[in-house]
């Protein structure tokens, strides 16, 4: 659950961020994830491929809603 928020927060931040006030516990969970140190360490390190235009989660402006 953790990555499907991440990856969609990166694909849909418009959609997300309105989803973000609908699910508030679910969002809540997240940051508490990201915040727990193995998995902070691991966020910030090499490893992790970052999001990009190539992979599934890439930025989809045209559908990404601002309403």
């Amino acid at each position: 659950m953790f990555q499907v928020v991440a990856g969609l927060s990166y694909a849909f931040p418009n959609a997300m961020a309105k989803a973000a006030r609908k699910y508030r516990r679910i969002f809540a969970h997240h940051a508490r994830i990201q915040e727990r140190p193995r998995i902070a360490a691991y966020l910030a390190s090499p490893r992790r491929i970052a999001f990009n235009e190539d992979g599934i989660f890439r930025h989809y402006a045209k559908l990404d809603s601002k309403r």
